[in-house]
């Protein structure tokens, strides 16, 4: 007895070092390259993002509709690929191998983007645009499903087990403390930035978030002597996919053959009854994710249809003037603080009251919150159309005359148009015209004197469009004149001089910005500031105040020295803080929907199957954007609210129909597979194996403080 007793000691003793030495294995110092990494990366990845609707339509000219469309396309591949790089890293080339080379062609991509928007190389921007596009996406997706899973490579578990807690938390911080301050300096650097005679500066905006690519590209691979680096060991999808397709060809093949209980159950000869079994179990989950790329189609158009929404509001709150572009950043701040107000408060207080409690329960409940937000972001959609300004319809032409002169005029023509020009200043904003017609126009001065003599001017126009004439000194011109509101959201203005003035100088009074207007020039000038300009020239200094949104005409006679200001379109009246609400509805949406979705999937897979579902949930976000895709290319509403209300009506089906599947659903223990268990466990993990009641089943509960 004592012997075994000395024994056991000795046998303890053995245990305790062991112990004591795992304990102390120290923390891997790899992992801060891959954070640091990751940080770049989605630095450049959400810099990059947060301005490219804006870049499409304001350089690369794209309409609203064709922007979305390409902005969700490019989302669509960023989801798709990474699907590629997880068959390439499992069967091929291993993670660090993918991570470093799929990271050049990202960061390739992503100077390619920079060097396309700097017009003086006369890269063909569109083309070009589109491949970097592409390449970027085949970066980001490729490289998602393999730099979280290489970072838990780098412990040794169990024993590291907190530890690696700890790395997923500073891995979910750097991404977003990427995110938030991308999103908030890249717009700056486009505004505030000048640079190639143009009013933004895109290519130094994409720049910036190209060079931090190439920088996590240069620390990723500095820390290679310290990775612990594991060999390629074959793709589970690719086990799946060919197990599956081999059931289906048997199911064909042998159409008079012995009925089976599954149609999967004709792989199980080839690929044993495990892997079919686990196969089964994923099925079930992924019937539910039929309808949740809807969702996706909703959340991701806050940097497509939202950001132009905000382009169309006024950003001005008192001490700082928010750009359309930097909205964006409301979505990550709020995600910082709902993860821990819904786990510990909402998510209690719903669990209390029996309103909210299981895993689908609450993914409905974040269904409906984004057809909320889309409901609310349509109302502000109706109160901006309030405030757009009228423009020519068919069988219409618009027409606004500015008379520079200290002449009054009366003018006729001969489409039975005729008037007189009062202040300087004429305007009517529906004149019959069908099709191309030439206007004359003669011009008679009310009161006849040399210095007033009468004019003439022949001016073609076409329905639809809007046109200025301006009386100077030397006759009448005329161009073509623009009432729409702006689509990057600046304030534009035309100066129009009576006399052969050398050049004008607009000073912004707060800001160090100056814009020179030469004589003769009647286009219209963006304004990349708001506020009070000082127009400098050979007379007494005056001043026009352009808020966003608004267009401007500024008539001016430096011999009389007077000037006259006409609004052409109405500034934005309706603040940008007001898209607030619809930002914390659609986060909240996140936090119940997505956040929730992604832990259920894990917990319900079987082990094998678990990075199989990982990327099966990506996938649903590139469904979602093709929905967009199909639904812009096909559907054109004249009115953004109309869009918004359509994508809120799908939100609503899509959620009922998610219900009737949640219903149908039986949840299964976190632990269940049989490769989990030990075989003396195996028969009681199989009586426990389902829960009934589907959606309302309270026992499974997740908790979004562990993602």
């Amino acid at each position: 007895m004592g012997t075994m007793d000395s024994d056991s000691l000795k046998q303890h003793n053995k245990e305790t070092d062991e112990e004591s030495t795992l304990e102390k294995l120290p923390y891997p110092k790899s992992v801060f390259f891959i954070v640091t990494n990751e940080f770049c990366e989605r630095f450049c990845y959400y810099g990059m993002r947060t301005i490219l609707v804006l870049y499409l339509t304001n350089i690369l000219l794209y309409s609203d509709a064709d922007a979305k469309i390409v902005y969700h396309t490019f989302t669509m591949f960023v989801y798709f690929f990474p699907v590629l790089g997880a068959i390439l890293s499992d069967s091929l080339l291993g993670k660090f191998r993918t991570i470093l080379y799929v990271s050049c062609i990202y960061a390739a991509g992503s100077i390619l983007v920079s060097l396309t928007a700097a017009e003086p190389l006369n890269i063909p921007q569109r083309e070009f645009t589109i491949l970097g596009l592409l390449l970027i996406a085949l970066g980001s997706g490729g490289i998602k499903p393999c730099v979280s899973a290489f970072g838990g490579d780098q412990f040794i578990l169990p024993q590291q087990e907190q530890q690696l807690g700890m790395f997923f938390s500073l891995f979910y911080m750097s991404i977003n403390a990427g995110s938030l301050i991308s999103t908030f300096l890249t717009p700056i650097l486009r505004n505030d930035v000048h640079c190639f005679d143009a009013d933004s500066c895109y290519p130094l905006a994409f720049a910036v978030p190209g060079i931090l690519m190439v920088i996590s590209i240069i620390i990723f691979a500095l820390g290679k002597p310290l990775y612990t680096i594991k060999k390629p060991k074959g793709n589970v999808m690719v086990e799946v996919s060919k197990c599956v397709g081999h059931a289906i060809a048997c199911k064909f093949r042998n159409r008079g053959g012995p009925a089976v209980d599954h149609w999967l159950d004709r792989a199980e000869p080839k690929y044993g009854q495990q892997l079919v079994d686990d196969i089964k179990r994923t099925l079930k989950v992924l019937v539910l994710y039929l309808p949740l790329p809807i969702f996706w189609a909703l959340y991701d158009q806050q940097g497509s249809a939202w950001t132009i929404q905000a382009v169309r509001m006024d950003g001005d709150i008192g001490f700082y003037t928010i750009l359309p572009d930097q909205m964006q950043v409301v979505n990550p701040l709020l995600i910082i603080g709902f993860i821990p107000l819904f786990t510990y408060a909402v998510y209690p207080v719903l669990a209390k009251c029996r309103l909210v409690r299981s895993p689908l329960q609450k993914m409905c409940a974040g269904g409906f919150l984004a057809a909320v937000a889309f409901v609310v972001s349509a109302l502000v959609a109706i109160a901006l159309e309030k405030g757009y300004p009228t423009l020519p319809g068919a069988g219409e032409v618009q027409l606004r005359i500015y008379d520079t002169t200290r002449c009054r005029y009366s003018f006729s023509t001969n489409i039975g148009l005729s008037s007189s020009i009062d202040m300087n200043y004429y305007v009517n904003k529906s004149i019959p015209v069908s099709g191309d017609v030439n206007v004359d126009f003669t011009f008679d001065p009310i009161s006849v004197t040399e210095t007033c003599p009468q004019r003439n001017l022949v001016v073609p126009m076409t329905e639809m469009n809007a046109y200025g004439l301006y009386i100077n000194s030397k006759g009448v011109a005329s161009f073509t004149d623009m009432v729409e509101k702006s689509d990057d959201g600046y304030p534009k203005i035309r100066t129009l001089i009576d006399n052969n003035a050398t050049e004008l100088v607009y000073r912004h009074t707060k800001k160090d910005y100056q814009l020179t207007v030469e004589s003769g020039n009647t286009s219209l000038k963006s304004l990349p500031y708001p506020g009070t300009y000082r127009i400098e020239g050979s007379f007494e200094e005056i001043e026009v105040t352009a808020k966003l949104g608004g267009t401007y005409t500024v008539l001016i006679n430096q011999e009389a020295e007077v000037y006259s200001v006409y609004t052409v379109t109405e500034p934005n009246n309706v603040n940008m803080l007001l898209l607030l609400p619809q930002y914390i509805i659609i986060t909240a949406a996140e936090i119940m929907f997505s956040i929730t979705g992604l832990e259920f999937s894990y917990s319900q897979a079987p082990s094998s199957m678990k990075s199989v579902l990982q990327a099966l949930w990506l996938l649903t976000t590139a469904f979602g954007n093709l929905i967009i895709v199909v639904i812009e290319a096909i559907l054109h509403f004249d009115k953004q609210s109309t869009d918004f209300f359509v994508y809120a009506g799908l939100m609503v089906v899509d959620v009922f129909i998610f219900m009737w599947l949640a219903i149908r659903y039986q949840y299964v223990e976190p632990v269940t597979s049989v490769s989990d268990l030990d075989v003396s466990e195996q028969a009681e993990g199989e009586k426990s194996k389902e829960l009934t009641n589907g959606i309302d089943n309270p026992t499974f509960n997740n908790n979004t403080a562990n993602y």
